[in-house]
């Protein structure tokens, strides 16, 4: 019924919305007579702005069709290695010859945004790596035909695909994927399979909540686990694809991180309208990038969402070394020759600081010289994989301790200039760094 309601709601502002845009257009129209009344250029704004807010969302492109290297422009592909039902293996394959660079499997979230999300993340690692990641679909889409997927499947996957990448490879994981992660190589590596990746970069994530708790985690756990199965699981309706299935909706998702800052976010469009008004159309258009890309959300599978609940916020069970995966106990100290590394964001409100660092501390079986921590001063949760603090200051840390710890001897790194897409100078959204 909740979800019923929303898309009957979302396709009544969709069509309030294209009104807005009509009107808005109209209202700054040469051939409009209004057009030239001072009040008209306020009206037109605000209804743009209204527009935007309400216009329906789909999945975002990563646009990423070149890169540089050394001064030289490279094309790049996306080519789809494998698909799941769930998620496919995409390859940012670079059209270079002459170069020998490690390849790093992204982990990107599952966490009610799409692989998009880290546009800025692949793109400032394309000019000195091979780059492949998780491309996750959005359950509303998966037809029940298809089974279910769970924090179990997820580690599959994760460890299918890297068995795809192959030997000798890197990955890194993202905010809600470092613990799946984690949990992967720690199989890999008691199974000794070849194909476990030599580091895994751990980027703001959850390993252990009982660190610092975010107002996150306090969610997570101010409630018992019976509440989120009777409140925030909803079927999918039958315009979809997926119709029946069980999921937890992105809409709820965004809500939920939108009245975390809601202050900063009507601000944000405040000062959008403010922009639109003065003619600033680049400050505004930078606006419009970044909610474009915030408000393109996905539904989570039911059985995925409550896991993760149970699993990483309510019991911490991969942190404690209790979590059983497919009836095998997954032990941190199995870990004996992936290198790790931690990394956390001194203004992190997601993952509290040490939540990530502790991933060092309960793989009792690594040598500390494969262990490296390090945390970003003045970085939020989103700086520490997009913006200015992950293009120059948290990458190069990435770079060098990923070739640290690689067998093969690589073309050295590249001196990369990277400009952000639609941007040229460093802002921030909702306390949010976007460029």
């Amino acid at each position: 019924m909740l979800y019923t309601v929303y898309e009957m709601q979302r396709a009544w502002l969709a069509g309030l919305g294209s009104m807005a845009q009509t009107g808005s257009e109209w209202l700054l129209s040469p051939s409009n007579p209004l057009s030239y009344a001072s009040s008209s250029p306020v009206m037109a704004r605000a209804l743009e702005v209204f527009a935007h807010a309400t216009a329906p969302r789909g999945k975002p492109a990563f646009g990423l069709d070149t890169v540089i290297i050394e001064g030289e422009i490279i094309s790049v592909t996306e080519d789809i290695v494998a698909r799941k039902p769930f998620g496919q293996l995409k390859h940012f394959k670079r059209d270079v010859s002459g170069r020998s660079d490690p390849r790093v499997l992204i982990i990107a979230p599952m966490s009610g945004h799409y692989a998009t999300l880290l546009r800025g993340t692949v793109e400032r690692l394309l000019p000195s790596h091979e780059v492949y990641i998780t491309d996750w679909r959005d359950a509303k889409k998966v037809p029940m035909s298809d089974g279910h997927f769970d924090f179990n499947d997820y580690i599959d996957y994760i460890i299918e695909f890297a068995g795809i990448v192959g030997p000798g490879s890197h990955m890194l994981a993202v905010c809600q994927p470092a613990v799946p992660a984690y949990a992967a190589i720690a199989i890999m590596s008691a199974d000794n399979n070849p194909a476990t990746p030599l580091t895994l970069t751990m980027m703001g994530g959850p390993v252990d909540t009982r660190k610092a708790p975010t107002s996150v985690d306090d969610l997570a756990t101010e409630r018992p686990f019976a509440w989120f199965e009777q409140n925030v699981v909803a079927r999918v309706p039958d315009v979809h694809p997926g119709a029946g299935r069980k999921v937890y909706p992105g809409f709820l998702q965004l809500a939920g991180f939108m009245s975390m800052n809601l202050a900063n976010h009507m601000n944000s469009h405040w000062e959008m309208f403010k922009h639109l008004v003065a003619g600033d159309d680049d400050s505004a258009d930078a606006t419009k990038a970044f909610y474009d890309e915030y408000r393109s959300v996905c539904d989570m599978t039911a059985e995925f969402y409550l896991q993760t609940i149970d699993v990483v916020f309510q019991r911490q069970l991969v942190a404690k070394g209790e979590f059983v995966h497919r009836g095998k106990l997954v032990d941190p100290a199995a870990i004996d020759r992936t290198a790790l590394l931690a990394i956390e964001g001194e203004r992190d409100d997601i993952s509290g600081l040490g939540q990530t660092k502790a991933a060092l501390d309960i793989a009792t079986g690594l040598p500390e010289s494969k262990k490296r921590y390090f945390m970003a001063a003045g970085a939020g949760h989103y700086g520490i994989f997009n913006g200015r603090k992950w293009r120059e200051v948290i990458a190069p840390v990435v770079e060098n301790f990923i070739r640290s710890h690689d067998d093969v001897k690589h073309t050295a790194l590249p001196k990369v200039i990277v400009v952000p897409l639609n941007r040229t100078e460093p802002r921030e959204i909702a306390g949010i760094e976007v460029a």
